[in-house]
């Protein structure tokens, strides 16, 4: 038997968390230390149950503040030492005295390693059919006999010993768990797994043992087994299905790498091709699949399942919605196009056809992955949506949608500006969905260059809507107008009231533009370069990203140097990112916090730069080396939690 330091601290932490259901006050500290020391033998066995633990130990010990009182504290102490340091001489002495006066387990264990260890299997055996005698029910003692034979050297005898336990399994739940432990706790995993199935087959469904069985298995590694018992339980009853989603739910969530849930998966997927008409399985694939984003999948069950129980499209519908939060935009207009595609008569129609565009249009108006024609393609869906709906307040939305992408993609800003003066006239129209066109059509107009229009709506929305969150985002795009057009001091006063605004979004954007502007004053108080940088912002805004970057560069051209310098560089950045041309958004991200180490965007620009290599170039080191320089040369950056989290994660960090 081997004893090894490092399992010290895994006793304390375990027997900790059973000892809290004891009665600390009436267990004296020393008997604690002996329990620590004497059960240090079992606790190092890596396939324990803990799950029963507490009860087991309870029943093993026979605890209680009587005998305890009783204790020789001083033999008690002593013995332990010397069992811990392997002096089994010394120790089998005591403890042979100690077991005498008081037959415990406490005594019995460590005294039985003792004989073993000294090779004195006559008065080890003795003694342990002794104690199965006194006690027949206590599962652990007729193991300890096949032990003992084992430790001899007599594998016939024991395997005898051990298959006997098999043959005569109890049928009662918990003495089945109680021998399957005791198994365990002498590192017979086989024999526990055979008392399990054995006891599953001889209580004919009373109760299948498969969260048991799970654990083993997931201590061996063999996930595939494990999961294959979670899935098992819940179809012995679904009374259990709560209960199983729970657990794998936390591991999932929990796992450092995928091995258990694709276990899940393929387990999940055998099933579902031996059983396909269990809709069980297709049920958990499916949340399985939500939980782990994989909505390719999702959606595939989520049509079999519409398909197969010949449902209204609700779950596929769910899934379109999921998707599109997640920012998976193919999944989702595949999912609005299966329900579009049952015909008008369906529940979900007419939603569908909506909530399709406005995926096609984020699609659009956020990843920037699209071409001519798609524009052109999304616009005749609208135009054709519009003719089957009808333009009335319920249309507003796509209305709204419709004219952004004629008037900043398809340069067509006179037939945007009609539209949403069409919306403007629909008597039935909500203020708050009249509020939301006015704020379009003012952008729209600003873009074309018709500022003072543009500052009435938006002073209008502002007025009608002072004290709510549309209200604010009126006032900062009201202010951010004027800081286009170089009215920069109008334009802070303007923002400094929005610091206090209730969404923290517009509040955080209003401090933002509002330090840019006083940060980059020149030395006479003018505003020569910030007016510049303000017109390459304009330029941006409408979507002339080529044009920005012109006027950007002649920034560098006028000046020398400027405090401007760094903003200009993060901007030309990020629309480098926008244009899809990484390569160069990475020379500037790598310019800002080289040569502007001290100011405010160097962490913006290094976390950005990580955020970059993990996600698009899929570059670990590179991403993980910059996530560290983040958190050690900038440790007071909002930044540092996130980059923390994601520099742990990719190191393989078990995350909770």
């Amino acid at each position: 038997m081997k004893f090894q330091s490092n399992y010290i601290e895994t006793v304390n932490r375990r027997l900790g968390k059973m000892m809290n259901n004891f009665p600390l006050a009436r267990f004296p500290f020393r008997l604690f230390i002996t329990l620590i020391f004497t059960t240090n033998i079992f606790l190092q066995k890596r396939t324990f149950h803990f799950k029963s633990a507490l009860a087991f130990f309870l029943l093993i010990f026979g605890i209680n503040a009587t005998s305890t009182a009783q204790v020789d504290s001083t033999d008690d102490l002593l013995a332990a030492q010397y069992f811990q340091a392997k002096d089994y001489d010394k120790a089998v002495v005591l403890y042979e005295k100690l077991f005498s006066k008081k037959q415990e387990y406490i005594y019995y264990n460590p005294y039985l390693e003792c004989l073993i260890q000294q090779k004195d299997y006559k008065k080890a055996e003795k003694m342990i059919k002794k104690q199965i005698r006194l006690h027949p029910l206590v599962a652990q003692y007729s193991v300890d006999l096949g032990y003992l034979y084992l430790s001899e050297g007599e594998q016939k005898e024991s395997k005898e010993q051990f298959d006997l336990l098999i043959k005569i399994v109890p049928k009662d739940k918990q003495s089945v768990i109680d021998l399957a432990n005791a198994f365990l706790l002498r590192d017979e995993t086989d024999y526990a797994i055979q008392t399990y199935l054995k006891a599953r087959k001889e209580m004919k469904g009373e109760y299948p043992f498969n969260l048991e069985l799970a654990d083993i298995y997931n201590e061996l590694s063999e996930y595939d087994k494990m999961m294959d018992e979670y899935i098992s339980l819940i179809d012995f009853s679904d009374f259990y299905l709560d209960e199983v989603e729970g657990l794998l739910q936390t591991i999932i969530t929990e796992e450092k790498d995928t091995k258990k849930s694709t276990a899940l998966k393929n387990v999940l997927l055998l099933r579902i091709k031996d059983s396909p008409d269990n809709d069980l399985y297709s049920e958990l694939l499916l949340w399985y699949s939500t939980q782990m984003k994989d909505f390719e999948t999702a959606l595939v069950q989520a049509k079999a399942l519409d398909r197969r129980k010949k449902e209204d499209g609700k779950r596929v519908f769910n899934i379109a919605r999921l998707a599109t939060s997640n920012e998976y935009y193919d999944v989702a207009i595949s999912a609005y196009q299966y329900i579009i595609d049952k015909g008008a008569e369906s529940y979900y129609y007419l939603n569908s056809k909506i909530e399709i565009l406005d995926v096609k249009y984020l699609k659009i108006t956020t990843t920037l992955t699209y071409t001519k024609q798609e524009l052109v393609s999304l616009e005749k869906e609208y135009i054709s949506a519009l003719a089957e709906f009808g333009k009335t307040s319920s249309s507003i939305p796509l209305m709204t949608n419709l004219a952004h992408l004629q008037a900043f993609y398809l340069d067509s800003s006179a037939a945007a500006t009609k539209l949403l003066y069409e919306a403007l006239d629909i008597k039935t129209a909500t203020p708050i969905l009249l509020a939301k066109c006015k704020l379009e059509l003012a952008d729209i107009l600003l873009m074309t260059g018709e500022v003072w229009e543009a500052t009435l709506l938006y002073s209008q929305v502002d007025k009608d809507f002072k004290d709510e969150p549309i209200g604010s985002l009126a006032k900062f795009k009201n202010a951010k107008l004027s800081y286009y057009i170089g009215e920069f001091e109008w334009a802070k006063a303007q923002l400094d009231v929005l610091k206090a605004a209730t969404s923290k979004l517009i509040a955080n954007d209003a401090m933002d533009l509002s330090l840019l502007i006083s940060d980059n004053s020149d030395m006479d108080s003018s505003y020569d370069a910030l007016a510049i940088y303000a017109r390459a912002d304009l330029w941006e805004f409408r979507n002339k990203y080529d044009i920005a970057l012109k006027t950007l560069d002649t920034l560098f051209v006028k000046y020398k140097y400027h405090t401007i310098f760094d903003e200009a560089y993060y901007k030309k950045a990020e629309i480098y990112i926008r244009k899809g041309l990484n390569d160069s958004a990475v020379v500037y991200y790598k310019k800002i916090f080289t040569e502007y180490p001290y100011d405010i965007l160097a962490d913006d620009a290094m976390y950005k730069l990580a955020v970059l290599y993990e996600d698009v170039y899929k570059d670990k080191t590179k991403a993980m080396d910059m996530y560290e320089k983040l958190m050690t040369i900038y440790p007071g950056s909002t930044y540092v939690v996130e980059a923390r989290k994601k520099f742990r994660k990719l190191r393989g960090d078990v995350l909770n």
